[in-house]
C-alpha cells in the first residue's frame, strides 16, 4: 500500500459507512481480498435493506398502484401529468426563454443543464410550481427512500448519431450500489428514433443472480479498464443481464407531459438515436447516504441552502477542475434557449 493510502486509511475506512462507491480511488472499497470475503456484497445487501425500511415510511407519497409498479419494475411512469392549460404555460416558460446553461459532451451526445435555484424560479411561476410540487418531489423521494432535497435542472439531450463516437450512456449500467432516484418530465414527445430511456424491469432488486454478479465484479473492479466501471458505476452486457435472470429491457418512448421516475441502481441506458434528436425536459435526481436510518434531517433542506444543489454542484465542479488543472466537465455556454443547437 502506498504511503498516501496509509495516511488516508482512516478516511477510506470511514467511507464504508457512506455512499462512496469508487473501487479504484479507495483501496479499502476496491480491495480484491476484502471483496472476496464479501465486503461489497454485505454493503449492497445492507443498503437495500435500509432503503426498503425507509421507503415503507414514505408509502403515503405515492398511490398503491405506483408503489406496486415500482416494486415490480423499478420505475414509475405517469402520463398526462398536467392539465392541458397548465402544461402549455410550463412549456412556454421553458421553450421561449433564454437561460444560463452548461453543457457536457459524451460521444455523439451533448447534455445541457440549466440550474433552477430559487432566485431564478421567482420569474417562472409554472416552472416553480412544478419543480416544487408534490407530483415531482414525492415520487423522487419515494423512489430514493428519503425526504431529501433533490437536485433539479432544465435538461436537454442533443444527439447526432452521425457525429463522433457512440454515446457511453447507451451502455447498460447501474449508477451506484444503492437506491438512487432520477426523474424526467418530458416537454416534447420522445419517439423510439430519439433514443428514449431504457430500463431492465426488476433489476433494482438484489436477486441471487444480481448478487453473484456484483460479487464477481467487486473482486476485479479496481483494475477494470472502463473508468466508469472502476469508479462504481458497473457496466453490464445484455448477456450478463440475462444471466442474472432479468427479462428484456423496456424502452420508454413517451408523449410530452409524461413523468418517469426510476431507481437507477437498476440497469438502464439511453436508447441509441437513429436520427438527430433533441429531448427537452425537467430533470431531478436524489441520492443520500444509503445507510441512514432516518428519512429526513437533510442539511440541504436548511434555509439558504434548499434549492441550490445544482449551483453548488457546478461551483464544486469548477473548483475541482482548477485544482487538477483540467477543464470542468460542465462547460459554461452562456445564455441559450433550452432547444438551441449544441455549443460543444
Amino acid at each position: 500500500m502506498r504511503t498516501k493510502d496509509l495516511l488516508l486509511a482512516p478516511l477510506h475506512i470511514a467511507a464504508l459507512a457512506s455512499g462512496a462507491k469508487s473501487f479504484c480511488d479507495n483501496p479499502i472499497l476496491g480491495s480484491p481480498w476484502l471483496n472476496g470475503k464479501g465486503l461489497h456484497r454485505q454493503r449492497i445487501k445492507l443498503a437495500e435493506n435500509m432503503s426498503d425500511m425507509r421507503r415503507r415510511r414514505l408509502e403515503n407519497l405515492v398511490s398503491g398502484q405506483e408503489a406496486e409498479s415500482f416494486e415490480r419494475d423499478g420505475f414509475i411512469v405517469l402520463e398526462n401529468v398536467l392539465a392541458d392549460d397548465d402544461f402549455a404555460r410550463l412549456s412556454n416558460e421553458v421553450e421561449r426563454n433564454r437561460f444560463r446553461a452548461t453543457e457536457m459532451k459524451q460521444g455523439n451526445a451533448v447534455t445541457r443543464f440549466i440550474p433552477l435555484p430559487p432566485h431564478l424560479l421567482k420569474s417562472y411561476p409554472a416552472l416553480r410550481d412544478f419543480t416544487g410540487g408534490r407530483v415531482f418531489r414525492d415520487r423522487l423521494r419515494y423512489v430514493a427512500s428519503t425526504r431529501g432535497d433533490p437536485i433539479t435542472y432544465l435538461h436537454t439531450v442533443l444527439t447526432d448519431p452521425g457525429k463522433g463516437k457512440p454515446d457511453p450512456q447507451t451502455a447498460f449500467h447501474s449508477d451506484t450500489f444503492h437506491a438512487t432516484a432520477k426523474a424526467w418530465f418530458f416537454l416534447r414527445d420522445v419517439h423510439e428514433e430519439d433514443g428514449p430511456f431504457v430500463y431492465v424491469p426488476g433489476s433494482h432488486r438484489l436477486t441471487p443472480g444480481r448478487l453473484a454478479w456484483e460479487q464477481a465484479q467487486s473482486e476485479h473492479a479496481a483494475s477494470h479498464p472502463n473508468r466508469l466501471h472502476a469508479r462504481g458505476s458497473f457496466r453490464a452486457t445484455a448477456d450478463e443481464i440475462r444471466s442474472m435472470g432479468f427479462g428484456e429491457p423496456r424502452s420508454l418512448a413517451v408523449p410530452a407531459n409524461t413523468l418517469i421516475v426510476a431507481d437507477t441502481h437498476g440497469f438502464h441506458a439511453r436508447g441509441p438515436s437513429s436520427r438527430p434528436s433533441v429531448r427537452i425536459g425537467i430533470y431531478g435526481s436524489l441520492r443520500r447516504s444509503p445507510f441512514l436510518p432516518w428519512t429526513g434531517l437533510d442539511p440541504f433542506c436548511l434555509p439558504g441552502i434548499v434549492g441550490r444543489k445544482a449551483v453548488m454542484h457546478e461551483w464544486l465542479d469548477r473548483k475541482m477542475a482548477n485544482y487538477k488543472g483540467k477543464k470542468p466537465s460542465l462547460l459554461d455556454v452562456g445564455m441559450l434557449h433550452p432547444g438551441d443547437p449544441a455549443v460543444r
